[in-house]
């Protein structure tokens, strides 16, 4: 911030007086500019004290002058005397009067450089203190992310040292914390932060400014990659330098606390990740000692294990309390089996649910192979969810991978689709397997003789090169009719 005029003319060894504009006093003066130019406001830009022994000035043009200066927004004029004058002429002190510009005697053993000296000074000194305020107040902000409450203290503190409200919100949108008054009034940000939302070096801004007569909010998001989440900061009047060094500070922690937090999260996700396959592999006790060193154990009892295939942010979001690690193209999920139908609820909101039958914690192999043919059944019948005991009341083919299935039935039955037009060896084959290999009743239900049934079964033997006794090759060759249909 700039000095006043007032604390200019206030300092006894210049012995300024003041003849007019004592109203304005309280301007800022940004620096002082030394002309004896007619007009020299096409060298100003608008703040200073303009200093002049009016050597150019006379009765005649003393109005059009102080009117320049006026329309230039200069904040005062410095009159110097015992020059070109011995006191200031009565019509340059009527115009200064009548136009609200302060007008300041400058006695002639003051120099003009001593003035501007002065104002340098206090400009430095003005800026030397902002800077050690934005130092304290980067420093109380810092202490207080290092607090157990991370980014909520770090909120209530900006909140505080600004005088205004502070908002925390995810990436969603949504409140995560608030402090100061006025904080809840942040619906009107919600569509501006679509723009903040952009990947860096694609057009979006660093942050957003809105501001209106009562009301001017800073809109910030968070996250060194990609956005993670944002803040917005409020106040009653504009921002200063230094509450904008104090915004970019509290960014740059809260920042720092979520890509922190996340890289913890993470590294207890892999953790979990190598619990549960020291789970399936058989090692109960060592992954159980693992979990404790996270302050976390299995449920008691029997278990229930599900397999999640939504998001998996929004899954570990649902488990809640209950045992959880993503693996492959899953979320694992392990609860005490009194909780699983709770679970469930909750996690079918976010995609397709296998769900094992209950076992004991050394069984939690078979447990997840249940879950996860539940959860490729769900997947292809377009289920929320699917538990593995209902699987048996669709059928052992519910249970197989249909591409799988598909190539097994293509390869196995194809030397009877490529043996020339007879493509009656197909359903023959068919006839034959469902009437359980009577020939008078396959040779009925096809209105051929069993003689010509006979014939025929001997040849897709041949071709396939099965024995049509046995059950296994009986087995296999009525899977791949059922999957053709």
């Amino acid at each position: 911030m700039a000095p006043t005029l007032r604390t200019v003319v206030r300092r006894l060894p210049l012995k300024l007086g003041v003849l007019a504009g004592h109203d304005a006093l309280d301007r800022r003066v940004r620096w002082v500019a030394v002309s004896e130019l007619e007009d020299p406001t096409p060298f100003l830009e608008g703040g200073e004290l303009v200093l002049t022994t009016g050597m150019r000035l006379d009765a005649g043009n003393a109005g059009p002058y102080v009117a320049r200066l006026v329309d230039r927004k200069v904040t005062g004029l410095g009159f110097g005397i015992g020059l070109g004058h011995e006191e200031i002429p009565a019509e340059l002190v009527e115009a200064a009067a009548e136009a609200g510009l302060p007008l300041i005697e400058v006695p002639r053993d003051t120099p003009f450089v001593a003035i501007s000296k002065l104002v340098s000074d206090l400009i430095a000194a003005e800026q030397y203190d902002e800077i050690s305020r934005a130092f304290a107040a980067q420093g109380r902000l810092t202490r207080a992310a290092l607090r157990p409450e991370g980014a909520a203290a770090v909120i209530d503190r900006l909140a505080h040292e600004l005088g205004g409200w502070a908002v925390l919100l995810d990436e969603a949108g949504a409140v995560r914390h608030a402090a100061g008054e006025g904080a809840a009034d942040v619906t009107g940000l919600m569509p501006e932060l679509g723009r903040l939302r952009r990947p860096a070096g694609r057009g979006a801004p660093a942050s957003l400014a809105l501001s209106t007569p009562g009301r001017h909010v800073v809109v910030q998001p968070l996250g060194a990659r990609r956005v993670r989440g944002f803040f917005a900061v409020g106040l009653g009047r504009p921002f200063t330098p230094v509450a904008h060094t104090v915004v970019n500070a509290a960014g740059s922690l809260l920042t720092l606390a979520i890509e922190h937090g996340r890289e913890h999260l993470s590294a207890e996700r892999r953790i979990r990740s190598a619990v549960l396959r020291l789970l399936l592999a058989g090692q109960a006790e060592a992954g159980k000692e693992t979990l404790e060193l996270l302050g976390e154990a299995l449920p008691p009892g029997p278990l229930v294990v599900l397999a999640a295939g939504g998001d998996p942010e929004a899954v570990f979001e649902a488990v809640g309390e209950g045992f959880a690690a993503a693996d492959a193209d899953r979320v694992v999920v392990v609860v005490a089996a009194a909780r699983a139908e709770d679970t469930v609820s909750a996690l079918r909101e976010h995609g397709p649910v296998g769900v094992g039958a209950p076992v004991d914690a050394g069984d939690l192999r078979a447990g997840l192979d249940q879950a996860d043919r539940a959860l490729a059944s769900a997947r292809r019948n377009a289920e929320r969810v699917m538990r593995f005991p209902d699987l048996a009341g669709q059928g052992l083919l519910s249970l197989l991978d249909p591409e799988a299935a598909e190539a097994f039935s293509s390869a196995l039955l194809a030397p009877l689709r490529e043996y020339g037009s007879r493509a009656d060896l197909l359903e023959s084959l068919r006839a034959y397997l469902a009437c359980n290999g009577h020939w008078d009743a396959a040779a009925q239900r096809l209105g051929v003789h069993r003689h010509t049934l006979r014939y025929r079964m001997r040849r897709v033997a041949e071709l396939l090169g099965r024995d049509l006794d046995d059950p296994a090759a009986r087995a296999e060759l009525w899977i791949a009719l059922a999957v053709t249909g």
